[in-house]
């Protein structure tokens, strides 16, 4: 299937690892050009080798005034993928401050504040746009430890509805994507104990958990035109976890 994405211009965050490189990877060998913003240099150096012609934005989203300042000047954005995030999991009793400002900075509040630099850009410009928020199965069903995680990503799945009422008069898609553990550093390093695997795999009916690929597929569906009548979405990646 050809997405037709050629010749268009994409901006990914956390595009440093996991999700966020593999869907920059996808991006820059469908002809797109994308905007890398990690707050890891020497990824996006690293990336920037891999894919020539990547433009990459080093910062951390969790500060407001710094993300301003970098996307300040970032140009005409068609495509937005909203996929940076932290899991800080800790028991509900042990929930700290720290954990709940990081987390919701990162994993909500920088959605909104990149959201809205590329929206108000494709206003001004008149031209239509997709936006792809990566959230998670968390979302929608409670997991052990994952009191701060599972409301951040509940969280934006009402934030995708909200921004697909309101930027849909503009022409601007908004969807999310919520995928089962992703074999990346972050969900390896979360998820190395074989008895909390085992737990998880066995509520996924295709008993496995997803590849990076497997997101990246329907990342592209999403921001493509082949998906123009999908907005305020939230798509499942998760083996059918959330069917049982």
């Amino acid at each position: 299937m050809n997405l037709g994405l050629a010749g268009r211009r994409a901006l990914v965050t956390g595009a440093g690892k996991g999700i966020g490189r593999g869907t920059v990877k996808a991006l820059h060998a469908a002809g797109v050009q994308v905007v890398a913003l990690s707050r890891t240099q020497a990824d996006l150096d690293s990336l920037v080798l891999e894919c020539p012609g990547v433009e990459p934005v080093c910062v951390d989203l969790g500060d407001w005034d710094a993300t301003e300042r970098a996307l300040g000047s970032v140009g005409p954005v068609d495509l937005l993928v909203n996929n940076a995030a932290v899991a800080l999991l800790q028991p509900f009793l042990e929930v700290t401050k720290e954990a709940c400002d990081t987390s919701f900075d990162v994993n909500l509040r920088a959605v909104i504040q990149v959201s809205q630099i590329v929206a108000r850009g494709l206003i001004a410009r008149g031209a239509p746009g997709a936006i792809v928020n990566i959230s998670s199965q968390a979302s929608q069903r409670a997991i052990t430890n994952h009191s701060v995680y599972c409301s951040t990503k509940g969280a934006m799945d009402m934030l995708t509805r909200v921004m697909a009422l309101e930027l849909g008069p503009h022409k601007i898609r908004v969807n999310a994507v919520n995928p089962t553990v992703v074999m990346t550093p972050m969900a390896q390093a979360n998820w190395s104990d074989p008895q909390k695997a085992k737990a998880m795999l066995d509520r996924i009916p295709l008993g496995r958990f997803a590849e990076v690929e497997n997101v990246v597929d329907v990342i592209l569906f999403l921001l493509s035109d082949r998906s123009s009548m999908t907005t305020g979405s939230t798509v499942p990646v998760d083996g059918g976890f959330l069917a049982t």
